[in-house]
């Protein structure tokens, strides 16, 4: 069983940065593709950013592309860095995993964790 775990979230202002977390076990890192998807009110969730199994291809939304980044910094954390954050960025964010990094940009998704809401204020 694969268990993800987000947190940081929270309220920000239009241009601040953020910074959310997505923690789960060394193995589940090396055995599959991690990535970050949101859910905005009223809309479908989409996906965001993705790194694959070993940390050696990223790939990112092309709404995001230039302001977010996505990073391994330990051996069970992903980070999602956000900067210069919109108002249409405010979602739950959500962690996922699948077994291949091009099966998680098409949002075909194995493991889900369950959200941290990021609200972005005008």
């Amino acid at each position: 069983q694969v268990h993800l775990v987000e947190s940081g979230g929270g309220l920000v202002q239009a241009g601040d940065s953020l910074t959310l977390s997505c923690e789960t076990s060394p193995r589940t890192f090396s055995t599959y593709a991690i990535g970050w998807f949101r859910q905005a009110p009223g809309k479908e969730r989409e996906f965001v950013a993705a790194i694959s199994q070993f940390g050696t291809n990223v790939e990112f939304a092309d709404s995001v592309r230039d302001r977010f980044g996505i990073s391994r910094p330990y051996a069970t954390m992903l980070h999602l860095a956000m900067s210069s954050l919109k108002p249409e960025d405010t979602a739950v964010y959500f962690c996922a995993a699948s077994g291949k990094l091009t099966n998680l940009v098409i949002g075909s998704v194995e493991y889900w964790g369950r959200g941290t809401q990021v609200t972005v204020a005008s």
